[in-house]
C-alpha cells in the first residue's frame, strides 16, 4: 500500500476500532487500579477488583489485534528469536500458587504482562491507533494530576516512606509518557501540550521536592529532549534560540545557588541524598549472589536476588533477605532472562534508534527513536521494563522505527492525518 493510500484510508475502515478502544480501557481501569493500590490507605479489595476487571477486558482485545506481519526481515527474525526466549523466561518459575498468581495478575512491575508488552509491537499501526494513543496519555496524565491532589500531604511529607513510594508509581506509570506529548507536540492541539508539559514540570519539582534522583533524571531527560525537538523544527528563528538559552542559563544558576543554599531544607536533603551511594551496597550483593548460569539465562521469572532484612528496606513476602529485582533495571532483566535477554532486547531496540533518529523524514519517527534512547538510557537509574504505558510506548516506537513506509511519510502528508480528530 503505497504512503498516500496508508493516510487517506478512511479510519471507519480500520477493522478493529471498537476492539482498540476496548483493549485502552481495559489498560486505563488496571492501571489506575494499581496506581491507586501503592496508597498506605488503599482498599486492596476494590484496587484488585478493577485492575482484573481491566484484565478481562483488555487480553481478549488485544488477542484480537495481534497482527504478526512484519515489514522488517530483521525485526521479525529477533523479535521472534526474543519472543521465543521471553516465553522460556516465563515457563522458569512460573507458578499456581496463589501469592504468585496475585502477583503476576495484580503487580505490573514485576509480574507475567510486562513479558508480554512486547506484543503491542504487532498492533496495525494506522493514524487512528496513534491517535488514540495519544489520547491515552493524556488521559493518565489527568489522573497523575488528580493522584498529586488526592495525596499531596503524604508526598509533601519527607519523612513518609509511603509518600516516597506513591511518587516512585505514580510518575513512572502516569506521568512520564506526557513526555511522548511533548516530543510529537506538532501534532498535538495546544491543550494537550499543555497539560503534558505541566505533568513533566510538577514531576520534575517533585522529584526534585524528595530527591528522587532516577524520576530526576527521567523527566529532565525528557524535557532536555523536547527542548532540542522544539529548537530543531525552528532552527531558523536564531534570535528565539538565542534568548532560550541565555534563559535556561540563568535558571540553571538560579537552581544552582538555591542547591548550594543549606539553609534551605528541600534543597539540602536533596543534595543529601544526591551526595549518598545508596544503591552500590544493592549492587555489591547482587553480584555477590549471582552464578555464571545466573548471569547467561537468569534465573526465571520468579527469580530472586539476595538482599539481608536490615539493610534495605523491602523484601519478599515469605522469603526474608530476598527481593525480586532492584532499582537497576538492566540487573533485573539478567537476573530474570540473563544476558541473553538484555543481549537480544538492544540488538532489537539499538537499531531502531539508529533509524528513527537519522533515517526518517517525519517527526514521528524521530520521536519514537528518542523515546527508545529516553527508556534504554534509564535502565541504569530506575525501573522501566514494566507493564506501563511508558515501556509499552517504547515496542510502539520500535514499531515505528522499523517501519520504512512510516518513517518515510513526508511531514506534510503525516501531519495532518495525527491532527483530524477521533471519529
Amino acid at each position: 500500500m503505497s504512503t498516500v493510500a496508508l493516510l487517506n484510508q478512511s479510519e471507519t475502515d480500520f477493522r478493529h476500532i471498537k476492539t482498540l478502544h476496548v483493549f485502552w480501557a481495559g489498560f486505563i481501569i488496571y492501571t489506575v487500579g494499581f496506581t491507586m493500590s501503592t496508597s498506605g490507605d488503599a482498599n486492596y479489595r476494590i484496587c484488585n477488583a478493577a485492575q482484573l476487571l481491566g484484565v478481562l477486558l483488555l487480553a481478549p482485545a488485544a488477542i484480537r489485534l495481534i497482527d504478526f506481519s512484519y515489514e522488517n526481515k530483521y525485526l521479525k527474525v529477533m523479535y521472534t528469536l526474543y519472543c521465543l526466549w521471553l516465553l522460556f523466561v516465563v515457563a522458569r518459575g512460573f507458578s499456581l500458587e496463589y501469592g504468585f498468581v496475585k502477583k503476576t495478575l495484580f503487580n505490573p512491575y514485576s509480574g507475567i504482562f510486562l513479558y508480554l508488552a512486547p506484543l503491542i509491537i504487532a498492533f496495525p499501526k494506522h493514524p487512528y491507533f496513534l491517535k488514540t494513543v495519544f489520547n491515552v496519555i493524556f488521559i493518565l496524565g489527568v489522573f497523575y494530576l488528580l493522584h498529586v491532589g488526592i495525596y499531596s500531604n503524604e508526598l509533601k511529607n519527607l519523612d513518609s516512606l509511603d509518600g516516597k513510594t506513591m511518587l516512585e508509581y505514580f510518575v513512572k506509570t502516569l506521568a512520564i509518557p506526557c513526555g511522548f506529548i511533548l516530543l510529537t507536540y506538532s501534532y498535538q492541539p495546544n491543550w494537550r501540550k499543555l497539560v503534558a508539559l505541566l505533568v513533566i514540570l510538577l514531576t520534575i519539582l517533585l522529584a526534585t521536592y524528595r530527591a528522587r534522583r532516577g524520576l530526576m533524571f527521567m523527566s529532565g531527560s525528557i524535557m532536555i529532549f523536547y527542548c532540542l525537538m522544539f529548537f530543531y523544527a525552528y532552527r531558523r528563528r536564531l534570535s528565539y534560540l538565542f534568548l532560550a538559552v541565555m534563559l535556561g542559563m540563568l535558571l540553571a544558576l538560579y537552581g544552582y545557588n538555591l542547591y548550594q543554599n543549606e539553609k534551605l531544607e528541600v534543597f539540602s536533603f536533596a543534595k543529601e541524598r544526591l551526595d549518598a551511594q545508596t544503591r552500590s551496597e544493592v549492587e555489591l550483593y547482587y553480584y555477590a549472589d549471582m552464578e555464571t548460569e545466573d548471569w547467561v539465562i537468569g534465573r526465571g521469572i520468579d527469580g530472586l536476588v539476595a538482599a539481608p532484612v536490615g539493610l534495605f528496606e523491602d523484601h519478599v513476602d515469605g522469603k526474608p533477605g530476598y527481593r525480586d529485582g532492584i532499582e537497576t533495571d538492566y540487573l533485573t532483566i539478567i537476573l530474570k532472562g540473563g544476558i541473553i535477554s538484555l543481549g537480544l532486547l538492544l540488538l532489537i531496540a539499538v537499531p531502531a534508534i539508529i533509524q528513527g533518529i537519522f533515517f526518517s523524514k517525519n517527526m514521528l519517527s524521530k520521536a519514537a527513536g528518542i523515546w527508545i534512547l529516553l527508556w534504554l538510557v534509564s535502565l541504569y537509574p530506575t525501573t522501566v521494563t514494566t507493564f506501563t504505558l511508558n515501556y509499552l510506548l517504547v515496542w510502539i516506537s520500535i514499531g515505528i522505527c522499523y517501519s520504512k513506509q512510516i518513517r518515510n511519510i513526508p511531514e506534510s502528508e503525516l501531519a495532518p492525518a495525527l491532527k483530524g480528530k477521533l471519529t
